[in-house]
């Protein structure tokens, strides 16, 4: 007897057999009801036709459904058809009833069929109902397992089994069930503090912080991630971090100084676990710091075995070697290297090699000796001579007035200093927005072994006009505003007109200055002065006109300069008022006085604007006439000098002395304006302005033909501040000779700000044994020291 060697395949393959079957069989029903239709359809039309449109129908084959055509108007590419139409016809097999006797029975009714298949459902479920007792039902724990939505407790696959009881138990009734809402914890506050405290312990680097001269651990507490944490971080995630990048940097601190085969261990202490029962020591371990430890390992010291300077010979022969501050057996420290590279590359184009480069430095380390092969190369290039000079953009004056401004001559040694000072000297005539002075090769012979350096200068043309405004208030001067409008290459080059202007409770005035710089001369300035002014002193009321001419040789913070001179001529006309003795009132007089003058400096400081050392000495001498009733002919004179000392860095002792007389004409035939004062900030502080000397019946200030003054200070600074005591005394005297009899004193305290273009300064000072109608305390502010 044949075998089912697979039943569940082949009860598969008949159940899905039927289900063909079914299928077709529906289809045949449809075309058969589709086929009446037409057939139906049919004689209706062709019995509505005459008789002659009637056409023997022949048996064809119906033609295979098409998809819509195009529209019209699209034109479409041709496409071959794979297979043709009638090839595609004649290969669908015929079906007919002799192929499948089903097909040639007669179809049910819709109603008998719908009634078959109720039967038969209802015939399915007693047989079930027949073959399931009771005890086929699943239980847990006793309890029967409901059926599920389809009200069959038993599945033919099976459902997942159920293992706990209260899931087979019946639901209890709505009202047991606790309805009380339900209560969500408070959000965590987003800015509450959970931060961990840490603590910071470094070990192992007391060897190399005392073998070195850098402070190794202040270097790296400046630096330190964990340091700058101030002892908190978010969480151990951030102390990691921290501790890590602090590792590196000990790592780099220490090669910085020669240590390259140093180790960095480190680690996070939370210090002895206590016991989870103890809920106290539990809470003190929480309350305890953590330690963040950084072991240091130093390691051997590496030090220089050999210095080898890859260059060609020089002139001199040991530039580079005087030059190069780093030898052999010294420890390999990278700042000193760095700086020694530095010198040499600043060095090279000061002793006449201007396109010397200094190469990349190798450092041949041996770890079995802790030693260093150093090898640097340097480019020295052409030994140059200054030449030419060229300049190009847009310029503010032409080539020959740069040469003006250069303190070098064709032929001498290339010097970078002079080359930098030429760019200074241009920046300082505040005519540029940019300037720029290079070297540049022009291989022409300038014999010895030298070549011919051309100097270019790269110009571009700033605006010429400058608006300015200064402010100073004294006890005696009061507030005192000035203004200006330049405009400085109006009359090139360097031709400036400056209009100015004083405002003040003092002193009004208009002027207007046309001056030359650098007029054929570096720093040499030629000026013609007019001015208009009004001043009212308790010494006397003036108003004074002025005209003068003044060729001057100064210094600048750029160049300063050992000696410097002045040379000028001037004439004044004045009406000014003066006590007369004889009558016992102030009578106004007009004078007229032509004079001229020459003045010499020598300066030995270290700085114009600031100076901290050496000394200055400055003699002035001017021969004047004044014409008021009759022409009275005479000469004032002036001395002054001044010393400073370094007591520390930041402490220095300044002092200065001033020694003045007028010979040739008594006190009553000169113009009060031009007597000699004493008092005030840039004389004896602690005085009224001018309220030192000979005083009339009313207090006044009558002025003398001779003084004296002297000044000591201690300045201090510290950063950008400083203090300064000084202690100030001085007198004027009616004779033309002082005798330093009567001096009177001050003393005050005064302090100092300091920004790039000297200190502004802001004193206090009080009379020494003050007199009645003296102020107690004088303000003084201005810009500048003292002296």
């Amino acid at each position: 007897m044949p075998q089912i060697e697979n039943p569940r395949e082949y009860g598969a393959s008949s159940s899905v057999a039927a289900r063909r079957l079914l299928i077709l069989s529906a289809s045949l029903l449809c075309v058969a009801v589709a086929n009446a239709a037409n057939a139906q359809q049919a004689e209706t039309i062709a019995a509505a036709q005459p008789a002659a449109e009637k056409v023997e129908n022949k048996p064809s084959v119906p033609d295979i459904a098409a998809p819509t055509p195009p529209p019209a108007d699209v034109a479409l590419p041709e496409v071959a058809p794979i297979i043709s139409d009638e090839e595609f016809k004649a290969s669908i097999p015929p079906i007919s009833a002799e192929d499948d006797p089903e097909l040639d029975k007669p179809l049910e009714s819709i109603a008998e069929f719908e009634r078959r298949q109720a039967e038969a459902a209802k015939a399915r479920e007693n047989a079930r109902k027949d073959s399931t007792s009771e005890a086929d039902v699943p239980r847990v724990d006793r309890t029967p397992v409901p059926a599920l939505a389809d009200g069959d407790s038993v599945e033919a696959i099976g459902d997942a089994p159920i293992s706990d009881a209260e899931l087979a138990a019946p639901l209890p009734p709505l009202d047991s069930f606790d309805v009380t809402p339900v209560e969500f914890a408070a959000p965590e506050d987003a800015d509450a503090n959970r931060s961990i405290a840490y603590a910071v312990k470094v070990t192992g680097l007391e060897a190399p912080d005392d073998s070195t001269d850098a402070d190794l651990a202040d270097l790296f507490g400046d630096l330190s991630a964990l340091y700058d944490g101030d002892g908190k971080a978010d969480n151990i995630a951030m102390l990691r971090a921290r501790l890590s990048a602090d590792a590196e940097l000990m790592s780099r601190i220490l090669a910085s100084e020669g240590y390259y085969d140093a180790v960095v261990n480190t680690r996070i202490d939370r210090g002895d676990r206590p016991d989870r029962s103890d809920a106290a020591a539990v809470e003190a371990a929480r309350s305890q710091p953590i330690t963040a430890l950084i072991d240091v390992k130093p390691g051997v010291r590496y030090s220089f075995s050999d210095i080898v300077i890859d260059a060609k010979p020089t002139v001199p022969p040991k530039l580079i070697e005087d030059n190069f501050p780093l030898a052999v057996g010294e420890p390999i420290v990278a700042q000193r290297v760095q700086g020694a590279e530095a010198a040499l590359a600043l060095k090279l184009p000061e002793e006449g090699y201007p396109f010397a480069k200094v190469g990349q430095r190798d450092v041949l380390l041996d770890g079995d000796t802790g030693k260093g092969l150093y090898t640097l190369p340097v480019d020295i290039g052409p030994r140059g001579r200054f030449g030419g000079i060229e300049t190009t953009g847009k310029l503010a004056f032409d080539v020959e007035h740069v040469g003006v401004l250069a303190r070098f001559k064709r032929g001498d040694i290339y010097d970078s200093r002079m080359a930098d000072d030429l760019r200074q000297a241009l920046v300082a005539t505040g005519l540029f927005a940019a300037v720029s002075v290079e070297p540049q090769p022009t291989g022409q012979s300038a014999g010895d072994d030298t070549e011919y350096v051309t100097v270019l200068v790269t110009q571009e043309k700033g605006p010429p006009r400058t608006i300015a405004a200064t402010a100073g208030y004294g006890t005696g001067e009061g507030i005192r505003i000035e203004g200006s409008w330049t405009h400085r290459n109006l009359f090139p080059p360097e031709g400036a007109l400056i209009a100015r202007g004083v405002i003040g409770t003092k002193e009004q005035g208009v002027g207007v200055t046309l001056r030359r710089s650098n007029a054929g001369k570096r720093d040499r300035t030629f000026e013609l002065i007019t001015e208009a002014t009004r001043s009212r002193y308790n010494a006397f009321n003036a108003i004074t006109g002025r005209v003068a001419a003044r060729m001057s040789y100064d210094s600048t913070p750029i160049w300063q300069k050992k000696l410097t001179y002045a040379l000028g001529a001037e004439l004044i006309a004045t009406r000014e008022d003066d006590y007369d003795f004889t009558r016992g009132v102030r009578d106004n007089d007009f004078y007229t006085i032509f004079g001229v003058s020459g003045q010499v400096g020598i300066d030995r400081s270290n700085s114009l604007l600031d100076p901290t050392k050496g000394f200055r000495l400055t003699a002035l001498v001017q021969p004047e006439g004044s014409l008021a009733g009759r022409f009275s002919p005479y000469a004032r004179t002036q001395i002054d000098g001044s010393a400073y000392y370094p007591l520390t860095d930041s402490i220095v002792l300044a002092g200065r002395v001033r020694v003045a007389s007028i010979i040739g004409a008594a006190r009553e035939r000169l113009a009060p304006s031009r007597r000699f004062y004493a008092g005030g900030g840039g004389s004896v502080r602690g005085y009224g302005y001018l309220q030192l000397g000979p005083k009339d019946p009313n207090d006044d200030p009558i002025g003398g033909r001779s003084l004296n003054e002297a000044a000591v200070e201690a300045r201090y600074r510290f950063g950008n501040w400083g203090v300064v005591g000084f202690l100030d005394a001085g007198q004027v005297y009616r004779g033309s000779t002082p005798d330093f009899s009567n001096l009177r004193f001050g003393a005050g305290i005064g302090g100092r700000f300091y920004t790039n273009f000297g200190p502004m300064r802001l004193d206090l000072a009080t009379p020494i044994n003050r007199r009645p109608g003296e102020a107690r305390i004088t303000v003084y502010v201005s810009i500048g020291q003292a002296f």
